[in-house]
């Protein structure tokens, strides 16, 4: 039996009825070229908008762009004050040390000893505690520039 053989029913001799595979073909047009002819020909066209099609998902907002225009709170990370910087240079003058020197006594780069000396750098209790041992002078709590003193010997 081909594709388009007829087949006949047992009640009406005179029906046709033709069996295939495929139903007509729907193209998608893609070109504006293509609906513009489909359009004039009176063919169906179907328009749809997507949203976020093909765009690159992993560098878009989620957050409202206005509302972060309009936000007012500036948030900044604390920073040493300026008269721990100071306590660091006279203690370091008086050993006669230069800030890289302090530096190799605390195992840090010279830039982290400038920072804290300029002001600017975000307080780590565990480098300031480095550079109290190696100064041998208080750098935190109420008795800044204080000489350090030691504790018992440990066993």
């Amino acid at each position: 039996m081909s594709k388009s053989a007829p087949l006949y029913s047992d009640t009406d001799a005179n029906t046709t009825v033709i069996i295939s595979k495929r139903g007509p073909i729907s193209k998608t047009l893609k070109t504006q070229s293509a609906v513009n002819a489909a359009l004039r020909s009176g063919g169906p066209v179907d328009t749809q908008k997507k949203m976020m099609s093909g765009g690159n998902r992993q560098h878009t907002s989620n957050k409202n762009t206005a509302r972060l225009d309009e936000e007012t709170e500036e948030l900044h990370h604390e920073k040493v004050s300026l008269s721990l910087g100071k306590v660091m240079q006279q203690a370091r003058a008086t050993k006669e040390w230069t800030q890289k020197d302090l530096a190799t006594k605390c195992n840090e780069k010279p830039q982290v000893v400038a920072e804290y000396e300029n002001g600017k750098a975000v307080p780590n209790q565990q480098i300031l505690a480095k550079m109290e041992r190696a100064l041998g002078v208080k750098l935190r709590g109420k008795d800044i520039g204080q000489p350090l003193a030691l504790g018992p010997a440990k066993k």
